[in-house]
């Protein structure tokens, strides 16, 4: 059995308090070794942190990591009071009810950041859906498309992800396409090792990944050429993966999760105001569901990237992200939705053109968690279909 060790790592210079739970948000990606930490405050400042670690640890190389981490991606953060843009009017408390979803086999543990969930579950993640789709389609013409899940490599690092994420990243990988490494990986299974190992010596190229959202799969679908209307709305539901090392928690934070997509792709006004506009019809679609909650003017996990503290200062700033955010227990919360403008980033890095026009397509995306959004509503009116709001237990029970 593997010991484990816990060692205290000085920070030079402290972190600020206001900072700390940015700091939290990050410790674990620093090492894969790292199985439970504890920030140690002195005063108003981080001081240090306590990592438990699996096995032998070089201690100066986790010294080395977590600093750099403080340094590139945290000490520079400006820190502001959340923007509030909307906040629910629905009153009563949410309670977490994972713990239940297992004793009654409704959710079920497969693995790591992997959660199975049956009836009432999944029809109501699927009327959730089909409300935000409802929007999409009916509001702005959207088109559904279904999109495989597998996104070329190349497609993700045009649009600046890979540089952006990594610690994200999940990739999909095979054996090399030649019968030495498929006899090789065999050999090396009747020889009793690890599946890992084997595919570490004989697999191919990392050509694909699996998608972290939707709207990746659009932006590739429209590469190279103008769009095909003045203004354009894609709607798209699927599977998307993220990695989220030990942070992965009960249906809130999956490496596997289930999201709908809506992409606007045109002139700045219409992206701008299809932005908004989406964003009211949601808001009141949570009014009808009784969910409460608030959106707030929010920033994307950058990590180890290259200006990170300015990339999140101007996201902040010019509120290019805005997340809806649900309770679901006394002062926990959780992002079941955000609502993202783009500027012609992804025009530009598609090479997504205007009709008729030169320059890029202005783009805009809201994705929104079905997993996490079914959740809070069971954590907001509970398993019992009785208690919940009379729309959705007529749509959702027989």
């Amino acid at each position: 059995m593997t010991s484990a060790r816990t060692h205290r790592i000085p920070l030079d210079p402290p972190v600020p308090g206001a900072h700390a739970g940015e700091l939290a948000r990050r410790v674990y990606f620093v090492s894969e070794t790292i199985t439970a930490f504890a920030l140690v405050h002195g005063g108003e400042e981080v001081r240090a942190v306590d990592v438990t670690v699996r096995g032998p640890a070089d201690l100066d190389e986790l010294t080395r990591k977590l600093r750099f981490v403080v340094a590139n991606d945290v000490l520079g953060r400006r820190v502001f009071a959340p923007k509030v843009v909307w906040r629910g009017s629905a009153g009563g408390d949410a309670r977490e009810v994972f713990d239940e979803l297992l004793a009654r086999g409704v959710a079920w543990e497969a693995g790591d950041g992997q959660v199975a969930v049956g009836e009432p579950v999944l029809s109501l993640m699927d009327h959730l859906d089909a409300a935000i789709r409802a929007l999409a389609v009916e509001e702005f013409g959207a088109r559904e498309m279904r999109y495989p899940t597998l996104i070329p490599t190349r497609a993700m690092r045009r649009g600046g992800y890979l540089e952006s994420f990594p610690q994200l990243l999940m990739f999909a990988s095979r054996l090399h396409g030649d019968v030495d490494a498929y006899r090789g990986f065999l050999g090396a299974l009747a020889d009793g090792e690890d599946p890992a190992e084997g595919l570490r010596a004989y697999g191919g190229p990392a050509d694909h990944c699996l998608p972290p959202t939707m709207c990746f799969h659009t932006y590739h679908q429209l590469a190279d050429r103008p769009l095909p209307d003045p203004a354009l709305a894609v709607t798209a539901r699927g599977k998307s993966f993220r990695f989220e090392s030990r942070y992965r928690r009960s249906l809130e934070r999956l490496w596997d999760f289930t999201i709908r997509e809506v992409v606007f792709l045109g002139p700045l006004t219409y992206v701008v105001d299809a932005r908004r506009r989406l964003m009211r019809r949601v808001f009141g679609l949570m009014e009808d569901l009784g969910l409460g909650g608030r959106c707030e003017v929010a920033e994307d996990p950058f990590f180890a990237a290259e200006r990170t503290a300015e990339r999140l200062l101007s996201q902040r700033l010019m509120e290019l992200k805005y997340e809806l955010r649900l309770p679901l227990d006394v002062g926990r919360d959780v992002a079941v939705g955000s609502f993202n403008f783009h500027e012609r980033f992804f025009g530009e890095s598609y090479g997504i053109g205007l009709p008729g026009e030169r320059g890029a397509a202005f783009t805009a995306c809201a994705g929104f968690g079905l997993e996490r959004l079914a959740y809070a509503f069971l954590c907001r009116h509970g398993l019992d279909p009785a208690c919940w709001p009379e729309a959705v237990r007529a749509a959702v029970t027989p």
